[in-house]
């Protein structure tokens, strides 16, 4: 049996026994905060995980240059030659219940898949992610499919099904009357994709779905709706406050859908920790959201995605709502707001989030800088630095090897060699 065969045997066993130490040989490191690569650095990460029937929770021991880490005799090497290995990616903004849009359409995904069949999907789709190199995914809603996302999070701890570390938001948050499926007949009252709420309810909504398993709360700041559905706020400002506060008191942060600069203002003024899309944010929204610490989600691969499903082909002349994406990803890079890589991955096909990395450096990032969109400043702003993020001793051995260079060709993504989750390699050479 090859080398990684056994390895990959060792770190699946009886999660609660003891297991050698691990040492990882790339050609460099990319640690997650640092602009270049380490050359030549190495990896040791113990091979022990820390609580009985709970996977994927060993730590990195040791980095650097050969000479300055000492490796225990019992250790397994693992030659990853040709690779850099960093912090396993982080995807702020997915939704593991959603498939991409031109297989199934979301009305009819939200309405007439069975919730049996849409877990199921669930499981396939974070095995997918897992294997592409995310190992932390942020879950935005579960579009119809009530607190299933608590369930998926509960069977990936427990190692019932491989997938990343996730953060669910349950329901989300929608104003009465603003959200979808939408355009029935007004006498039918169908299930709706978030949970609506208005006023003083959404202090209890706020409370149930944190109780319910929460880590965080969506709310959407602005939805189509109303006479010719525009872009419109959904909340006012003081209910934006009330649900931050909510929040707060419950340990959670908010996120906030918004691609108006109402909206986005509305949210930013409201406190809410980023903002998902941003898609006609101008500097002076932006401006806001720098002086207030709201990072950003810009979700460019689903907006690309859309703009694919429509009809519009790379090459050809981009239409407006990519256009829009492009202005604000300028404004919000001058106005010096964080940027976090977030994709919407789930309107486009799972295990297909890197592509959100490429568009960032398209739209103007450094190869170094997307990468710490998804390392490194993910992390901090989803306040796991201290235990993701980066590759340094003392983190959770999260972490990924990709064939060549990602901070010369962010491409390099694409070619992901080696997973390893929490001490568990799930991908191997």
């Amino acid at each position: 049996m090859r080398c990684a065969a056994v390895l990959i045997a060792l770190a699946l066993a009886s999660p609660a026994g003891a297991q050698p130490p691990v040492l990882l040989k790339p050609d460099r490191v990319f640690d997650g905060t640092e602009a270049a690569p380490h050359a030549g650095w190495v990896v040791l990460v113990d091979g022990k995980t820390t609580a009985a029937g709970k996977i994927d929770a060993a730590k990195i021991l040791a980095v650097g240059p050969p000479d300055q880490v000492t490796v225990p005799k019992d250790a397994r090497v693992v030659e990853l030659p040709g690779t850099t290995l960093l912090p396993g990616l982080i995807d702020a903004h997915s939704h593991l219940l959603l498939h991409p849009y031109d297989e199934v359409p979301w009305d009819e995904q939200v309405l007439k898949e069975p919730l049996a069949e849409r877990i199921c999907r669930a499981a396939v789709h974070a095995k997918a992610n897992l294997l592409s190199g995310f190992t932390t995914l942020r879950d935005l809603g579960t579009e119809g499919a009530g607190f299933a996302d608590v369930g998926v999070k509960a069977a990936v701890e427990k190692g019932v099904i491989p997938g990343p570390r996730l953060l669910v938001t349950t329901r989300a948050i929608v104003a009465t009357g603003s959200y979808a499926p939408r355009g029935f007949a007004p006498e039918w009252k169908l299930p709706q994709g978030a949970e609506e709420a208005d006023g003083t309810t959404l202090r209890g909504v706020v409370r149930a779905q944190v109780l319910a398993g929460a880590d965080w709360i969506k709310v959407y700041a602005d939805t189509p709706h109303g006479p010719g559905g525009k872009v419109r706020p959904a909340f006012t400002l003081d209910e934006l406050k009330l649900i931050v506060a909510t929040a707060k008191d419950a340990g959670t942060l908010v996120c906030a859908h918004a691609t108006s600069k109402e909206g986005m203002t509305r949210a930013a003024l409201a406190g809410v920790a980023t903002i998902e899309h941003g898609t006609d944010g101008d500097i002076e929204v932006f401006r806001l959201m720098a002086n207030r610490g709201v990072a950003l989600c810009p979700t460019l691969a689903a907006d690309e995605a859309m703009a694919r499903y429509a009809g519009w082909k790379r090459g050809t002349a981009e239409p407006p709502r990519l256009r829009s994406k492009r202005a604000a990803m300028k404004a919000a890079v001058e106005a010096g707001v964080t940027i976090v890589n977030g994709s919407d991955v789930g309107v486009f096909a799972h295990g297909d989030a890197a592509r959100e990395l490429e568009l960032l450096v398209e739209y103007g990032l450094t190869p170094a800088r997307a990468l710490r969109a998804a390392t490194g400043d993910a992390a901090r702003v989803l306040q796991l630095d201290a235990t993701l993020g980066a590759v340094r001793p003392g983190r959770l051995a999260d972490l990924i090897a990709v064939e060549g260079d990602p901070t010369a060709d962010v491409g390099a993504l694409r070619r992901v060699r080696f997973v390893m989750k929490g001490g568990t390699v799930y991908k191997a050479p």
